[in-house]
């Protein structure tokens, strides 16, 4: 299943227990008011999912959206297992390493040449 959500495009791997979300552009708060609930949906029914946060041409969250991204955060600390980060800048290889004190998750960067072996690790026991 996709949805498409403004700057967000969600699929859901493996009946939601993998979710594959690709960001571009800017984020708002309106987009978090979409995707938030998706998440929690998928959350619910596996206590856990796994995420591979794709950006592609990605500027960043206007202020809102970053306040939504923390609240995100906090809410789950415990809910992501994996946190693949595939990105194609050198800012986005540092979130993923500032990533690591809001979450429990595994958490690693790929660059976007290497999306499949993201999608490997992100599927890996």
């Amino acid at each position: 299943m996709s949805i498409a959500i403004k700057a967000i495009e969600i699929d859901e791997i493996e009946n939601g227990k993998i979710v594959e979300v690709h960001v571009t552009g800017k984020l708002t708060s309106d987009d978090y008011h979409d995707f938030v609930p998706e998440v929690e949906r998928l959350v619910e029914r596996h206590g856990k999912v796994r995420i591979l946060f794709d950006m592609h041409d990605f500027h960043g969250w206007t202020a809102g959206a970053l306040w939504e991204d923390f609240k995100f955060d906090l809410k789950h600390f415990n809910h992501i297992e994996r946190l693949a980060v595939v990105g194609e800048t050198k800012w986005e290889k540092g979130m993923a390493a500032f990533c690591k004190p809001f979450t429990t998750a595994k958490i690693r960067y790929f660059d976007r040449s290497e999306i499949d072996a993201a999608r490997d690790w992100i599927n890996a026991e």
